[in-house]
């Protein structure tokens, strides 16, 4: 099935770029184009998109605020952040705002396709170390609550304690493969654990989770 993905960014040659690199790939093709983040949300609901490319620094609405939107709109398409800097100090409010991940602007283009179909898929681009970075040095810098009353032996809420340990090794941006090795199980148990902890959570991807273990304080940032 063909993966159909909307680039919005303000840069035309930005645009025009992952268009040519993301046409050429098999399986993907580019559905529309937005020169902001109005134009953005409004495309999204219009073309149904199964990707958005988001750059975060537009006119008229931010990448931010169109995220927000579009997770809002139940639309069914996921978005993936675009930004210059491994960093910038708006992707982690991205992330919280619903995105699926992140990529930076100067990405190879087989870790753009890469990238647009893994989330396509359904996961979160969070494994690579320099996602775990960021949202390392963001929660540290986030006005985070204490850790919630709901916290209490060893496990979160509704979460039994084999769940509430497998959030907190998917914030830690391991692989379901990574994790079932740590715990010696098999991976298609993870796959059942992180699937019962984004139901229970009412989180839609491992991004999410691992946004809401910081939050919760169930991870220590660093």
């Amino acid at each position: 099935m063909t993966i159909r993905v909307l680039i919005a960014d303000d840069q035309m040659m930005v645009r025009e770029g992952f268009s040519v690199l993301l046409n050429a790939m098999p399986g993907i093709e580019v559905a529309g184009e937005a020169v902001d983040g109005r134009e953005a949300v409004d495309a999204t609901v219009r073309l149904r998109p199964d990707v958005v490319l988001m750059d975060i620094r537009m006119p008229n609405l931010n990448g931010i605020e169109a995220t927000r939107e579009i997770v809002a709109s139940d639309c069914g398409a996921r978005v993936l952040v675009l930004t210059t800097f491994d960093l910038d100090e708006y992707v982690y409010q991205a992330l919280r705002a619903g995105a699926s991940g992140f990529l930076l602007k100067d990405a190879s283009a087989r870790q753009l396709a890469e990238g647009v179909r893994i989330v396509a898929g359904g996961e979160a681009l969070l494994a690579p170390s320099v996602t775990r970075r960021l949202i390392t040095e963001f929660a540290k810098a986030a006005d985070l609550p204490a850790r919630p009353a709901a916290y209490r032996g060893g496990a979160y809420g509704e979460l039994t304690e084999r769940e509430t340990e497998v959030l907190i090794l998917v914030a830690q941006g391991l692989s379901n493969q990574e994790i079932a090795e740590r715990l010696v199980v098999a991976e298609s148990t993870v796959k059942t654990h992180v699937s019962r902890v984004l139901v229970k959570l009412g989180l839609r991807d491992r991004t999410q989770a691992a946004v809401f273990a910081y939050e919760a304080r169930l991870v220590t940032p660093g």
